[in-house]
């Protein structure tokens, strides 16, 4: 028996649901023929699908007719929802497209039938309501070949001469069967359906089951099992949870057979790897399941056990899929109420985004905000929904906004180095512009006696990984094909960290060096409505920057189809209501991303300053006589190791080699090295004192001396520590931190609160938390000190830099720390700095003054 995953896909109000309700019926797999007007429908089981009168989720109903056993994968039909659609094409062997017959092709529809093209999936379509007024057989057929293909070919009927002649022209083997013996054979029939040569229509009624039986035969007649691979493999479409909350990865064995209890190994999407076992294996149909000990090729099941899959994972020997095609375009701001954390907000919010993986959920460091971003309003309200029923609070949505992206207008090289002392990286990246909707591309065009194999696999590694800010908005970059064209190693030196330090500042400067496009998603539009209203729709339409073709006349009703910005269609729908007095009809399909109609007003509305963005920096570090210093981005090209690849050859210059770093009591200290004494001279002046005093404690508690002559700020004083720089260069508390780390953080932190209550100075401790996964940072105020635990993907360092930004400006601003790069960035933000030892004799000082205060109290 031939076994199969059949999809069933439309446009929203098809029948969709009723033709999958139909299908099970006839088959036998049900024993009642349910309604979704009655809100009994067997493969609606939500309860807002049965409100709305919508499929949300997509489903799956197993049904046997013939010598066919097909899974029925039943998928959302408003845009909306169609990224849970476009997950489920993965697994499918074949699809159903459902059309109106009142409504015809719509242009969701259109979009429906390029997502089967670029899945390569054999398709049937069945013309429902043809029971109603309006429905025209022949005009649906000539729309048909007009709109999807010329290959669309009424099945179900007698099957003469005509039929034989249909089919002879799609495909040159049928016609020579059909010049040979008057008739295709089955076999061919079949292999032009699966090549997508033919595509058989089926004319009927699923409300009154009218068509269905026919379609049912044209379905076990004309389609053939997959062939499977003899290696295991299978591929996650839909992440979900049970009523008790057990986690449910849904996938299609594509290869070989999988037992229970199996251990499966794979790696997370931040590149992590994992291994699990499957403890049980489901076979569902609607809300029923039955277990099974072996899933065998072919079968679409649902596994418990695992708890790091993803949807478009591949399995075993299958590869993951490619990237969705349909994302979301708005934004909104979430609004929490006052007894839920930010931090519960978002791991929560984070678990159905891992069911959703296009529910983008996004934590604004800056504003402290979590943000969504989503396909439209209607899913907007389901998902207020879902997290009332599923975490028992409500959220709120601010003002929807445009998710932008940018792209570059020509090619450019991004240049990356990163030489701190005894770390050494360099990457040469080409960046082009690719075809509108490409996606990033990454590929490597360096050879491997310039660079090794295993380096340049770790630089498309880091391209991979990240999402890149664009430097108009700070929206992401697309639309790009970034190359590695040249890079280089130290023998000694070079670490991993280094090559993605180097990686992310070389995108980050070809990008400052290009013109830069902002882009924005356009919709494409179908709007429907009484001839004497197209002249106000055609004039709405040019206010609002988009195109139109030529409208089309439909007795008295017009339609006008074309594209627009989705910025400009937000609630044009209420206002096509209004002026049509509710006889107008909006559909939209998002077409893609182009250029913004308003570039220059939005990037001035966003106010995105790429300079103070030091997350995302363009500049590199060099090292020269022992010392790493900052260049920045367009002066790089007058530092690099390696030759342009844009432009002519020349002789490479030697990478300098990296002097020892010196072991004395400041990180960035001066040594007796003549050499870096004279550098710093002829930075910051002639210096009239011993420079190591320039680095001592004073007699008094106010500081320490500014790195630079600058005036000195006046309003409080800030003090950052770095929390386990500190600990681990402190030899008390390195011992203690072998034994427990906790206890060592409590005693610095105590340690901390007797210094900042003695010196009365704004003091923040900074700890790393940034390997805690999903973790959205914390501030604890204890004792007069903010103790900071940064963020997910935050070091201590990048904390630190980014806080030296904002309060060097007006404050002044003191750092503790022993980390030479970090010193080196605290200079360039003009602040002040010490190391952990000199910092370790002022806290001495202090507590022995404190200890001399309390006994002279006594």
């Amino acid at each position: 028996m031939k076994q199969l995953a059949l999809g069933i896909l439309a446009h929203v109000d098809a029948g969709k649901t009723t033709l999958s309700e139909g299908l099970l019926y006839t088959a036998g797999a049900l024993r009642k023929l349910g309604r979704v007007d009655h809100r009994d429908a067997f493969l609606d089981t939500n309860a807002q699908e049965k409100e709305r009168g919508i499929t949300i989720f997509s489903k799956q109903a197993v049904l046997q007719y013939g010598t066919a056993r097909f899974t029925l994968l039943d998928t959302p039909g408003h845009v909306d929802f169609s990224t849970e659609m476009e997950r489920t094409l993965q697994v499918m062997d074949y699809a159903i497209l459902v059309i109106s017959g009142t409504d015809g092709v719509q242009s969701h529809t259109e979009t429906l039938w390029r997502l089967l093209a670029r899945h390569r999936i054999p398709t049937f379509l069945f013309l429902n309501k043809m029971d109603l007024a309006g429905a025209d057989a022949q005009r649906l057929l000539e729309e048909l070949k007009q709109r999807l293909s010329e290959n669309c070919v009424v099945f179900g009927q007698a099957q003469d001469t005509a039929f034989a002649e249909n089919l002879a022209l799609c495909d040159e083997a049928l016609m020579e069967e059909v010049l040979e013996s008057g008739a295709p054979s089955q076999g061919g029939t079949i292999r032009a359906v699966a090549a997508r040569k033919v595509f058989p229509c089926y004319f009927g009624s699923a409300l009154r089951l009218d068509g269905i039986e026919a379609l049912l035969r044209g379905l076990e007649d004309y389609t053939q099992a997959p062939a499977c691979a003899e290696a295991f493999g299978a591929k996650v479409f839909k992440i979900a949870r049970d009523e008790q909350g057990a986690r449910l990865t849904y996938c299609k064995i594509t290869g070989g057979s999988l037992p229970v209890k199996t251990s499966l190994a794979g790696t997370t999407k931040t590149g992590e790897p994992w291994s699990e076992k499957v403890n049980q294996i489901r076979i569902y149909s609607g809300t029923k399941y039955e277990t099974t000990e072996v899933a065998e090729c072919g079968m679409v099941c649902a596994l418990t056990g695992f708890s790091k899959t993803y949807p478009g994972e591949g399995l075993g020997a299958e590869p993951d899929a490619e990237a969705p095609v349909l994302e979301p375009v708005l934004t909104y701001r979430a609004e929490l109420p006052a007894q839920v954390s930010a931090h519960t907000a978002l791991a929560q919010l984070r678990a159905l985004e891992e069911e959703d993986p296009q529910l983008h959920i996004v934590w604004n460091e800056q504003l402290q905000e979590i943000h969504l971003q989503l396909m439209g309003e209607v899913q907007l309200e389901v998902l207020q929904r879902l997290v009332a029923e599923r975490f028992g609070w409500q959220v709120g949505f601010g003002q929807g906004s445009i998710v932008y992206k940018e792209t570059i207008a020509k090619t450019v090289e991004g240049i990356g180095h990163f030489e701190p002392l005894r770390h050494y990286a360099e990457v040469h990246l080409l960046l082009e512009p690719t075809a509108p909707g490409s996606g990033l591309r990454f590929a490597t065009n360096c050879s491997e006696e310039v660079l090794d194999k295993n380096w340049q696999r770790l630089i498309l590694t880091h391209l991979e990984e990240k999402t890149h800010p664009g430097v108009l908005t700070g929206s992401p970059i697309t639309d790009m094909k970034i190359t590695l064209a040249a890079g280089r190693a130290h023998l000694k030196h070079t670490e991993g960290g280094d090559f993605r330090q180097a990686t992310y500042r070389a995108v980050r400067q070809g990008l400052r060096q290009a013109e830069s496009i902002l882009l924005e998603p356009w919709y494409d539009y179908r709007l429907t409505l009484p001839a004497e209203s197209l002249g106000r729709a055609m004039a709405d339409m040019q206010r609002k920057s988009g195109t139109f073709a030529p409208p089309l006349q439909q007795g008295e009703m017009a339609v006008l189809s074309g594209s627009a910005p989705v910025a400009e269609l937000q609630g044009y729908q209420r206002e096509v209501i209004s002026y049509t007095r509710g006889r107008g009809q909006l559909a939209c399909t998002l077409k893609g991303y182009a250029p913004c109609h308003n570039a220059q007003e939005v990037i001035a509305a966003v106010g995105y300053d790429c300079d103070a963005d030091v997350e995302n920096t363009a500049d590199s570090v060099f090292c020269e006589h022992g010392a790493g210093f900052n260049v920045r981005w367009d002066e790089v090209p007058e530092h690099m190791h390696l030759p342009s690849v844009l432009a002519k050859p020349v002789m490479p210059q030697a990478p300098v080699q990296a002097r020892p770093r010196h072991t004395g009591d400041s990180g960035l200290g001066f040594s007796d090295d003549k050499e870096l004494q004279k550098i710093f001279e002829q930075t910051y002046g002639p210096l009239k004192r011993d420079p190591r005093k320039s680095f001592a404690p004073a007699e008094q508690t106010q500081g320490y001396q500014r790195s630079s002559a600058e005036v000195r700020l006046s309003g409080p004083e800030y003090l950052l520590v770095d929390g386990y720089n500190i600990i681990f260069a402190w030899d008390e508390l390195s011992t203690l931190a072998k034994e427990n780390l906790d206890a060592a953080r409590n005693k610095l932190i105590q340690m901390m609160c007797n210094y900042q209550g003695y010196c009365k100075c704004h003091l923040i401790l900074v700890f790393d938390a940034y390997k805690v996964k999903n973790n959205p940072g914390e501030v604890e105020q204890v004792a007069g000190i903010s103790v900071v635990y940064t963020k997910e993907a935050e070091t201590a360092d990048m904390y630190i830099e980014k806080v030296t930004h904002e309060l060097g400006r007006k404050y002044r601003v003191k750092v503790a720390t022993s980390d030479g790069m970090e010193q080196l960035i605290i200079l360039g933000q003009g602040a002040m700095r010490v190391s952990a030892a000199m910092f370790r004799q002022e806290v001495d000082r202090i507590e022995a003054a404190i200890r001399e205060h309390l006994g002279t109290g006594r």
